[in-house]
C-alpha cells in the first residue's frame, strides 16, 4: 500500500522552496551540514533577520531544524518530511 504525503505539507514545502533563497539555504545545508544562522547569513546578500525568516519559513515546512548551543543557533537541514513510506 502506497501513502499519500498530506496535502498539506506538501503545500507546505512547495511554498517553502519556491523562494530562490530558501532553496539557496537548503543546498548549503545539504551540502556542508549544520551551521549558525550567521554563518548562513554570510552567504547572501542580506540582512541577518531576513536569513533568519527564510529558515523559520523552512523550519514551518519541516525542512529545517534548529538546535541552540548557549547563543548559537545551529540550523540543519531535515529532509525526513519529504520521505513518504
Amino acid at each position: 500500500m502506497v501513502e499519500r504525503m498530506n496535502e498539506n505539507a506538501l503545500t507546505s514545502i512547495l511554498k517553502a522552496t519556491s523562494d530562490p533563497t530558501r532553496r539557496g539555504i537548503l543546498t548549503i545545508l545539504v551540502q556542508e551540514g549544520p551551521m549558525r544562522v550567521g554563518e548562513i547569513s554570510s552567504r547572501f546578500d542580506m540582512s541577518l533577520n531576513a536569513v533568519s525568516k527564510h529558515i523559520k519559513v523552512l523550519e514551518a515546512a519541516g525542512l529545517a531544524v534548529r538546535r541552540t548551543e548557549w547563543r548559537d543557533h545551529i540550523i540543519s537541514a531535515d529532509m525526513t518530511s519529504l520521505k513518504v513510506v
